[in-house]
């Protein structure tokens, strides 16, 4: 990932952007904790953001063409293929796994950088954040988890709670808060959790994919679907992520 700025040997900070570190009570996430076999499982949908919701949704970080955003279909048009709800970027542009190694990629006056690996970006993160505030009670009261192991911080000494793999950092904070790391360093990862008091959805990224995860009712999901601005396919929860 580009633009490091931090060792991960200054401790991690109090305040993460208006975000607070929780140190004192991880009990908000003890739902995420208590998964089964066959249930949330590593690699899943539901692994990623929660099990048992109704719906879930995989919602595509786009790729670049001079630092603007372009869709997954807009890319696979180009190259005479179509994206499914479950395509690889890779497999959009008939590469190889692992094509970012190369030194040399990108298809001219289509796209220039592929979509961002990590946790929800920026944009994707402010076209989702109205939709999601539709759908909860408690838009002003949420949760968030950030995995501890991004290396930009030293968080040692902070508690976390587990998820599939991955130990995360409780957060709190109101849900227009998602996107302020920012104001503490431009390149500070956003939280890979999110979900609000009422638990009424949930929101799931992974350092290693370039999709973000969502799950709540049907009619969040369906309006997801219908939101200008996002790349958005149904999923299901047993299904693989990427």
């Amino acid at each position: 990932m580009d633009g490091w700025t931090r060792s991960g040997d200054e401790p991690g900070p109090a305040q993460y952007g208006r975000l607070s570190v929780e140190t004192a009570d991880l009990g908000p996430a003890g739902w995420l904790t208590e998964r089964h076999p066959g249930h949330g499982d590593f690699g899943t949908v539901a692994g990623v953001a929660a099990p048992g919701f109704p719906a879930y949704a995989r919602v595509l970080h786009p790729a670049d063409l001079d630092e603007r955003p372009v869709r997954w279909d807009t890319v696979a048009a180009a190259y005479g293929r179509r994206v499914e709800a479950l395509t690889d970027w890779y497999e959009v542009i008939g590469a190889e796994r692992f094509y970012q190694n190369l030194s040399d990629y990108g298809l001219p006056g289509v796209w220039d950088e592929h979509p961002a690996e990590g946790p929800t970006p920026g944009g994707v993160a402010r076209a989702l954040i109205p939709v999601l505030a539709r759908h909860t009670d408690t838009p002003e009261h949420c949760w968030y988890g950030l995995w501890e192991g991004y290396g930009r911080w030293n968080w040692e000494g902070i508690p976390t709670f587990p998820t599939p793999e991955r130990d995360e950092i409780l957060l709190s904070g109101g849900l227009a808060d998602a996107v302020s790391p920012g104001i503490l360093d431009e390149f500070a990862e956003l939280p890979d959790l999110w979900w609000p008091q009422d638990r009424a959805w949930c929101v799931g990224g992974d350092v290693d994919l370039v999709s973000t995860y969502v799950c709540g009712s049907e009619e969040l999901i369906t309006d997801l679907l219908a939101t200008p601005g996002l790349e958005v396919h149904r999923v299901a929860a047993t299904d693989r992520v990427g």
